[in-house]
């Protein structure tokens, strides 16, 4: 694995640990285009009170703000999870370049897991994906999360 991919998930995994001390589901992400990470995100679901506040979501904004544009065909999102279908929709319609992702989402992946809209032939953009890096560590934070909010009911 490139150390840039294993750099640049480090980054979200940062920003994955923000979102579990706000007792968010620890989802982070980062958007790289040039080099630099020019955008970053963490859930603030429970925080905004706003279903779409996800870390895709809200990466997005910010890397579109960054570039003042709304295309980011040469952008690589880098996410803990696999993308679920509205964040999917979202960066086909941004025109991502990549996704790059630790977890693979058995419950609500949109990238291959259980429908893969960023590859969808009716649609007009593809993006190329590229799963498994840090997979365990983001996998982890996640376990750990459901883990804890199971044992307080």
């Amino acid at each position: 694995m490139p150390k840039a991919h294993e750099y640049y998930m480090r980054e979200a995994l940062k920003e994955a640990q923000k979102a579990l001390a706000e007792d968010e589901v620890p989802v982070g992400a980062v958007i790289v285009n040039g080099g630099k990470v020019i955008a970053r995100g963490h859930n603030q679901v429970e925080c905004l009170k706003d279903p779409t506040a996800h870390a895709e979501m809200l990466a997005l904004t910010s890397a579109t703000n960054f570039l003042n544009t709304k295309w980011l065909n040469a952008a690589i999102l880098y996410v803990t999870i696999e993308p679920c279908s509205m964040c999917a929709g979202a960066l086909v319609l941004a025109r991502i370049k990549n996704i790059c992702f630790g977890a693979k989402d058995p419950k609500t992946g949109a990238c291959g897991s259980v429908v893969n809209i960023v590859n969808n032939k009716r649609l007009n953009h593809r993006i190329k994906v590229k799963s498994g890096i840090l997979e365990e560590e983001s996998a982890f934070l996640l376990k750990e999360f459901f883990k804890k909010k199971r044992g307080k009911k």
